[in-house]
């Protein structure tokens, strides 16, 4: 499977943005899907993940009530709605495929989508 990711911008504190990923050359519904972040200097970090029928959600505490993951696997793109956006938010973001029912070892990756926060 390929992945492309799009979606990010600039955006002002406390504002919205909503990321896709787009996959392609697989059957998108055997993979589950997670979205990372990485700012210069740091290690990339999981933001949120998706099991492949959707059903199952996992976020890490700083995303929480703010962003939600989710699936379409009749367009074969997976989504990050990130509300509340903070300064502290800006990253690259990449989306990635771990084949399986649940999140494991994600072995494939997309490009990278720059959100950039301003106070």
């Amino acid at each position: 499977v390929q992945l492309q990711a799009s979606g990010g911008g600039l955006v002002q504190a406390g504002g919205s943005l909503r990321l896709s990923c787009a996959a392609s050359g697989r059957t998108f519904s055997v993979y589950s899907m997670g979205w990372f972040r990485q700012t210069p200097g740091k290690e990339r970090e999981s933001v949120a993940a998706i099991s492949w029928s959707g059903r199952n959600t996992y976020y890490a505490d700083f995303v929480k009530g703010r962003f939600t993951i989710s699936r379409d696997n009749a367009k074969d793109t997976v989504y990050l709605q990130m509300n509340i956006l903070k300064p502290e938010d800006t990253a690259v973001y990449y989306c990635a495929a771990s084949r399986g029912a649940t999140p494991g070892v994600y072995d494939v990756w997309g490009q990278g989508t720059l959100v950039t926060v301003s106070s």
